[in-house]
Formats: structure tokens, C-alpha cells, sequence
């Protein structure tokens, strides 16, 4: 298959300069040129105006082929969101080429977005006073879909995501996952070759992330749109994802099969149990069990050797169980695990933890 992006040596340099003249020194300052349509720009500080400079993006290649799903992760700051921007036209690059269809994005933003669809989990496209059907018939017009395929699109992606009793809601009424629901749909309208999603299960509890996880998976299969994800949540990446980027610090460190980042960085997993009465008892290869109190015990279980769901439904059938719920290692374990090619493991601190809450 042909690559439908394409991106060499691309990098992105923003300008912090100090005092009252700061916005009189951003990037329209810069003495920019193009070669052959490719961003080059003098990343020197300008000696009139001193400041700083910050590298959101080094020297970055990778290529994407249609119908691929690739996760792009990697911690906060690392240079995700701004990579996204740039191969949707919302930034200018300061270095570097990418074409998307063939498209250099900031040249061609325009025709590029009637080929692709964006979902930010925390910037919503939705009008918030206003119900979902609104939002569709907006979006309808503004990519010029025909009356008729608009409507036989719109009702087939009601139907799909089972917005039917949303359609007449004020967005503001609805929860964190209908809205979310609607926010993909709506992204699909369009019939996108591409849907970039930006953290699309963020703030989401457990049983609407496997629905949205579902959903986009099944539009992969069915209308081969390719979807290029980013996420914190690593159950994202193992349950949509066959390619994962991994980047950090504005560096690109791992590019490579899914399977291949869970096994060497994924395998361990941390299951905390409350049970009802004292006592607990298991021994079993690829099982550490750590003794919190009395009734509270930690078990970190090597998923390769032992699978979830038949652990935790053998300690259900056999002890009461209060509570229990499953960790996985935070991104910014997996990250450090990259650099010292180590496998990491989850902490006891929540915060650092993602969590899926069983029961």
C-alpha cells in the first residue's frame, strides 16, 4: 500500500521571548523560506528581539499506510498534540516536510479537511447550547454533502452509535460519553479518509471507553478509514492500535508493532483486592502477591503467563470479594522502560496509575 502520510524530518521551534513586545517577536518574525514547498526557517535568536527558543519536535520521520491504526503516545509535553497540529494545518512546521494525501497540510488545510475528520477529547466540535442534530446539519453544509446522501449519512451514524434519543438534547445536557459519542459521529459525517483522534476516551469510565474503543474499530473494518490516536491509556493502544509511535521529549524513541511494545513493556499489570473477611491464599507462576493489611493485597500478575479475566474469575469463585479493581503502568513508566530497556511496573501511587474499576 502507498503511504498516505508521510512525514521526513519534521520539527517544530516556538519562539518564548520576554517583556511587553513579546507578541511583536512570535513566528511571523521569523525569516522563514520555503524550498520545493518545505519549511525551512533560521531557528537563531534574533538579536534585536533576544529570547528563547523551546524544541516541541525534533528531526521526526514515520510514514502511515491507508487503513493502518497507529497509537502515537507518549507523556504530557512530549510533542503529540503539536505533531497532530501540523499534519491537520493548524501549525506551521519549523523545519521539515509532511504531505497528507499527497497534501502539504498548512498548505492545502482547506481541501485537506474534506478528507480527514479530528476528535479532541478536550475541545469539543459540538455547539454547546445547542442539541447534537444541529451540530449535523452544520457540518452537513459546511463540506457541502448533497441533501439527500447528507441525510441517508446522518441517520445511518445515529443508527450506528445509537444516538437516537440525542439527537434533540442540548449538548450541554448530556454526559461526558454521549458527547463523545456525538463528537465521533459527527466526525464521520464527512466520510473522512483519516481521523486523527486527540485523547477520544479521556474522563471516560470503563464500559463507554470499551463502547467508543468498539466503535471506531468497527469504522476501521467496515470504511477502512486509517486512525491515528493518541492516548494515555494503554488499553487504547492494545485494543485498537497494531502500531505504536512512542515519543518523548519532542523525540521519536519507538516505532514499532503493538505486540512487540506489550511484551516487552507492557506485560505486567497490578490487581488490588479488598476482601470481605481475612485470608488469602494464591501461589501461582507469574503471580507476586504483596500482603497490604489483613483483608488487602496487592497481585502483580505477568499477563504473558496469566490471563486476567480466569484470575479474577477464580478468585471470585472462590473468596468475597469487596473490591478489586486492575492497573496498568502509567506512560510515563512505559517511557522510562524505553529508555532503560527495562520492564516496568505499576506503583502503589494512584495518581500514576490508569485504573479500571471491576466492581
Amino acid at each position: 500500500m502507498a503511504a498516505i502520510i508521510e512525514v521526513r524530518q519534521l520539527t517544530k521551534t516556538f519562539r518564548q521571548s520576554p517583556g511587553r513586545d513579546r507578541f511583536l517577536q512570535l513566528p511571523w518574525r521569523k525569516k522563514r523560506s520555503y524550498a520545493n514547498g518545505a519549511a525551512k526557517v533560521d531557528l537563531s535568536a534574533d538579536e534585536t528581539h533576544p529570547g528563547t527558543t523551546k524544541v516541541a519536535l525534533y528531526p521526526v520521520d514515520f510514514q502511515v499506510e491507508a487503513g493502518e491504526t497507529i497509537a502515537f503516545i507518549g507523556p504530557n509535553g512530549a510533542g503529540k498534540s503539536t505533531t497532530i497540529k501540523m499534519l491537520t494545518g493548524i501549525l506551521h512546521p519549523t523545519g521539515g516536510d509532511a504531505r497528507v494525501l499527497g497534501l502539504r497540510p498548512w498548505e492545502k488545510r482547506v481541501e485537506l479537511s474534506y478528507h480527514i475528520g479530528t476528535v479532541f477529547g478536550q475541545k469539543s466540535q459540538l455547539w454547546y447550547h445547542l442539541p447534537p442534530r444541529d451540530t449535523f446539519d452544520l457540518m452537513g453544509s459546511i463540506y457541502d454533502i448533497p441533501k439527500d446522501e447528507y441525510r441517508r449519512r446522518r441517520d445511518e451514524l445515529v443508527e450506528r452509535f445509537d444516538l437516537g434519543p440525542l439527537l434533540n438534547t442540548p449538548v450541554r445536557k448530556l454526559s461526558l460519553g454521549e458527547r463523545m459519542r456525538c463528537e465521533i459521529a459527527v466526525s464521520f459525517l464527512h466520510r473522512p479518509r483519516i481521523l486523527f483522534l486527540d485523547e477520544p476516551t479521556i474522563g471516560l469510565d470503563v464500559v463507554v471507553k470499551q463502547t467508543i474503543r468498539n466503535l471506531i474499530r468497527d469504522l476501521n473494518r467496515q470504511e477502512g478509514v486509517t486512525v491515528f490516536l493518541t492516548s494515555h491509556d494503554a488499553t487504547d493502544v492494545e485494543s485498537l492500535c497494531r502500531r505504536v509511535l512512542v515519543i518523548n521529549q519532542g523525540r521519536l524513541l519507538f516505532d514499532g508493532p503493538t505486540s512487540q511494545l506489550l511484551t516487552r513493556f507492557l506485560h505486567y499489570k497490578e490487581m488490588h483486592l479488598q476482601l470481605q473477611t481475612p485470608g488469602f491464599e494464591l501461589a501461582r507462576e507469574g503471580i507476586e502477591v504483596q500482603q497490604l493489611d489483613n483483608v488487602r493485597f496487592k497481585l502483580v500478575v505477568d499477563v504473558l503467563r496469566v490471563e486476567i479475566d480466569k484470575l479474577l474469575a477464580d478468585i471470585l469463585h472462590r473468596y468475597a470479594v469487596k473490591d478489586v479493581s486492575v492497573m496498568e503502568p502509567a506512560m510515563e513508566d512505559i517511557i522510562r522502560a524505553i529508555y532503560l530497556e527495562q520492564t516496568p511496573r505499576a506503583t502503589q501511587a494512584p495518581t500514576a496509575l490508569r485504573e479500571e474499576r471491576v466492581l
